[in-house]
């Protein structure tokens, strides 16, 4: 009796390494099989790299030490991921996809925002995209972090005549392999954050269309000065390429208006830093959503994104990284009732226009509650 047990037991044993292997080949020929994981850099790609400053040992470093929790604080959210409550949207969120309200104007920018961090913003005659995380799920398969439903699609076959391409880091929710490879023969030039090149190649860009810029790099664009400045993040898209690419804020500076996008970031001194350098901004595009205290070093609770708008000198502050993804534990609308209340404890001006909305910054301010009707 004791031998037939023990022989069961062996062969359950046998039986589960034998689906562990298989699955972990499985994992390991995808992630070599599917372009949308992009390529991690290489060869001479790599030794430039490597000459950055913020280039460590094996990796990229943040200014600060960045702890993003353990596996037990992490294991720790997934009961309140899997059957928290309010987690998404009720019914289909509102858009105003096609609404152009204000007439463009040469010396006056006009945002749209496509939810998450997502935007296409207009100035002096230039459009520019940044972060066009435009697809439907935030994941390299097709059950992952999906869409929140809208009213209606996101418009993409609209995005003609794309001047640039402005990328903050690599991570799926930001960087789209549907998006990129539906818009790119409209895009004139992709400006990224160092080694996130690597991708774009891999997936048959050019690399004359391709500038990667390391952290207070700048070029000229058009008569646009474009400036990558330091988060506090991470990145990777694959099993081995963890921070094996740069993460960055953008400053995108015209002759009229200034405007500022953090990217993803914890909170830290950086902030403070790009405000010196470069502020005052215009607008300052802050990262709100997707937070928890067991990864706070990497994705700031609101009340220090409004703080961040603070330090950068934002003289109109934006939260962004929320309203169309389910990345964290939070209800789907706190970023934006704390950023809106934290704004108004500070006195510090906010917009919060609806998905899709174009508006042009000193004309338009959207205030308007939408959220509210879900």
């Amino acid at each position: 009796m004791i031998k037939k047990i023990a022989k069961a037991f062996m062969y359950l044993i046998v039986s589960l390494l034998g689906i562990v292997v298989v699955f972990t080949i499985a994992v390991i020929i995808f992630v070599k099989t599917s372009p949308q994981i992009g390529q991690k850099p290489k060869g001479e790609h790599l030794k430039e790299i490597k000459k950055s400053p913020n280039y460590g040992d094996k990796a990229f470093d943040n200014q600060i030490e960045t702890k993003m929790g353990g596996f037990r604080e992490m294991m720790g959210t997934m009961p309140d991921f899997f059957f928290g409550k309010n987690q998404s949207p009720v019914d289909s969120l509102p858009v105003k996809f096609g609404e152009n309200g204000q007439a463009a104007v040469d010396s006056i920018s006009s945002v749209t925002w496509f939810g998450h961090s997502a935007f296409l913003v207009e100035m002096e005659g230039k459009r520019i995209l940044i972060d066009p995380m435009l697809g439907e799920v935030a994941a390299p398969i097709s059950f992952g972090s999906k869409r929140y439903p809208y009213k209606k699609p996101i418009p993409v076959e609209e995005l003609k005549n794309i001047d640039a391409v402005i990328l903050s880091h690599d991570h799926y929710d930001h960087l789209d392999y549907p998006t990129i490879m539906q818009i790119k023969d409209e895009v004139g030039h992709f400006y990224m954050a160092l080694g996130v090149g690597s991708h774009f190649e891999s997936w048959g860009i050019s690399k004359e269309k391709i500038t990667e810029l390391d952290w207070w790099d700048s070029v000229e664009y058009k008569g646009l000065k474009l400036v990558a400045c330091p988060a506090r993040h991470f990145s990777g898209r694959g099993l081995t390429d963890r921070n094996a690419t740069q993460w960055a804020s953008w400053v995108i500076q015209g002759e009229h208006q200034s405007l500022y996008f953090s990217g993803d970031s914890g909170y830290g001194p950086h902030f403070k830093e790009i405000g010196d350098k470069y502020g005052p901004f215009d607008l300052a595009m802050m990262e709100c959503g997707q937070y928890n205290e067991a990864w706070e070093a990497i994705h700031m609770m609101p009340e220090q994104s409004v703080q961040a708008g603070i330090d950068v000198k934002g003289k109109l502050l934006m939260p962004i990284h929320w309203g169309a993804f389910k990345l964290s534990v939070h209800e789907w609308t706190d970023p934006i009732l704390r950023f809106k209340a934290e704004s108004e404890r500070l006195k510090t001006p906010i917009i919060h226009p609806v998905i899709g909305e174009r508006f042009s910054l000193g004309i338009s301010y959207p205030q308007e509650a939408w959220w509210d009707k879900q």
